[in-house]
């Protein structure tokens, strides 16, 4: 999958600094994600990557700079507000309710659409009872997609690393997110389950949402994403597709160690 899938930014990420301390965690990164694409964010351990990420879902507020979602500014809300506004995330470590089962796992993320206070459920009993309804016969078909149907009544802590990642995307999908942050989402993942994650993150991509990645395969990266954006020390150090960025000898520092901290 290579070339950029059009339309304007979706995302917009301006001189976004983060210190913890003295240590310049992100010091003015700023890069764009357009509408539709799939986008890698890369680089070498301790390259602000993932506090980025952070800082894009509401998780950790921005010292400065700015973070425009769709034109409007979104850096320091509080996840909740973020997660309401279309963006949603996969942690390093995948994270699920572990005493739900899988089917109730995606149930609890799909969109309320206005019921979910007293007052309308009670008003809006049979617009509930319909919605309940829709949101079962969605949640069996992300299931019967992301490989997890035969796995629909079990409980989410007895599911294995791999089929945690797969529900955490298939939970994603649930949300019908316009775009989806995913912090290295083939880690500790068997090769199998690596396919069927590579094929949910197309899925993902299909409905019409927007990808940023984290991953460290770059194989994986290259194949995948429309472009690739690269960190090193809390800044973008270059923009392009993985093809060209092999030859970038700012890269190719990077990846060696050779970039002065």
């Amino acid at each position: 999958m290579t070339g950029h899938a059009g339309g304007d930014d979706l995302l917009q990420v301006v001189d976004l600094r983060k210190h913890f301390g003295g240590v310049k965690a992100v010091d003015g990164c700023s890069f764009t994600v357009g509408r539709g694409q799939l986008v890698g964010l890369i680089g070498p351990n301790g390259a602000g990557k993932s506090t980025v990420v952070e800082m894009l879902a509401g998780a950790v507020a921005p010292d400065g700079g700015k973070i425009l979602f769709d034109g409007r500014e979104i850096g320091g809300l509080p996840p909740h507000e973020i997660f309401r506004r279309g963006i949603a995330r996969c942690f390093q470590l995948a994270k699920v309710w572990p005493m739900l089962t899988v089917l109730e796992n995606l149930l609890i993320a799909a969109p309320q659409q206005g019921t979910d206070t007293i007052r309308a459920a009670l008003v809006h009993r049979r617009r509930l009872r319909q919605l309940e309804r829709r949101n079962r016969e969605r949640a069996l078909a992300v299931m019967e997609q992301y490989g997890l149907i035969r796995l629909c009544n079990d409980y989410a802590y007895t599911l294995s690393g791999g089929q945690m990642r797969l529900l955490e995307f298939a939970r994603i999908a649930m949300c019908e997110p316009r775009l989806a942050l995913l912090d290295e989402p083939m880690a500790g993942v068997n090769p199998v389950l690596q396919a069927q994650i590579e094929e949910g993150i197309g899925s993902l991509l299909a409905t019409g949402a927007t990808v940023l990645l984290i991953e460290h395969n770059l194989a994986f990266i290259e194949r995948l994403c429309h472009e690739v954006v690269v960190m090193v020390n809390g800044r973008v150090a270059a923009v392009g597709q993985m093809a060209d960025l092999r030859k970038d000898t700012a890269v190719q520092d990077a990846y060696l160690g050779a970039v002065n901290a």
